[in-house]
């Protein structure tokens, strides 16, 4: 390499979702107006859960974690795109992008885990209903949260401290609103195997134990609900399972498009594609959880008229 592309790179250049400045104030405009939305929506459904004593139950527990942990992941990537818009910037220092791997990873793998112990509470509730309230003890669903941040974090760690030993030269432009792991593995001009690596086994684990874990649940769960003798029994079984079942299909399913692939196939329309479960899904989860939930819409109606 010629001494002008050995000039290590101190910081990025966010290009966004789109090159034009008309269409990004537009993606601005949405941003903004999604994020309030999903900060708002989010922390009702916290406020709600802790206010209302009839939803003192493991599902609102993880429910409450869940609106929690999109808060957090939400606020990883959209406020400094709202902030380098208003400034008319696109930079992001070196040190601000790694950390925002590190909980961009944290909480995105915390939001698969959060979703797999919902799976296994429903799974408890439908199909062992009489040991449902000893099975699911709150030091338990403590323990899960806890053991889940646990490893989420730890899998973050390893992650960024891989991206860290990578050299990035003189191509520092990154088509995206925030710094996504596989496109900054596409700059590096070091060998990037052993992240690639680490991706497909490590990651791969911890990505797919807990779709795993959602799979075999609902797996049991609809075989049980078939056994069911009444119709009114199964529309009542599958009530329960359906807020979560949206979640899930819209959040992994864009997943497994952008991750479960090389990092050098990596482009443009999987750029679009994470904005599905970075802004989209974060987004829908409490109108989702609320609408199809009569004890939810009963909560955030106290909550309004109180106020």
């Amino acid at each position: 390499m010629g001494g002008d592309n050995e000039t290590m790179v101190a910081e990025f250049l966010l290009l966004g979702l789109s090159g034009k400045s008309e269409q990004e104030v537009v993606v601005f405009a949405m941003f903004l107006g999604m994020y309030m939305v999903t900060i708002s929506g989010n922390l009702l459904i916290i406020l709600a859960i802790s206010c209302d004593p009839h939803l003192h139950t493991p599902m609102y527990f993880f429910l409450a974690n869940l609106s929690g942990v999109d808060i957090c992941f939400s606020s990883v990537t959209i406020p400094k795109a709202l902030v380098n818009h208003v400034l008319g910037s696109k930079s992001i220092s070196y040190t601000e992008c790694m950390i925002q791997i590190y909980f961009f990873i944290t909480f995105i793998n915390m939001d698969g885990f959060l979703l797999s112990v919902m799976a296994y509470d429903r799974y408890v509730a439908i199909c062992h209903p009489l040991h449902y309230t000893m099975m699911m003890r709150p030091r338990l669903c403590v323990l899960l949260v806890a053991i889940s941040w646990v490893i989420t974090n730890l899998h973050a760690l390893l992650h960024t401290l891989l991206m860290v030993r990578l050299r990035f030269c003189s191509h520092n432009a990154v088509h995206h609103f925030f710094c996504d792991p596989y496109p900054i593995l596409k700059l590096s001009c070091s060998d990037t195997f052993v992240n690639d690596l680490m991706v497909f086994t490590v990651g791969g684990v911890i990505f797919l134990t807990p779709f795993s874990c959602i799979v075999v649940s609902y797996v049991y769960i609809f075989s049980n609900v078939l056994k069911m003798p009444s119709a009114r029994g199964i529309r009542k079984a599958l009530s329960t399972c359906g807020s979560h079942l949206t979640v899930v299909s819209l959040f992994y399913g864009a997943i497994l498009g952008v991750y479960m692939r090389p990092s050098s196939s990596y482009s443009l329309q999987d750029t679009v594609a994470t904005v599905i479960f970075t802004v989209v899904t974060p987004l829908v989860n409490p109108f989702i959880y609320s609408l199809r939930n009569r004890d939810m819409k009963g909560a955030l109606r106290k909550i309004i008229l109180r106020s």
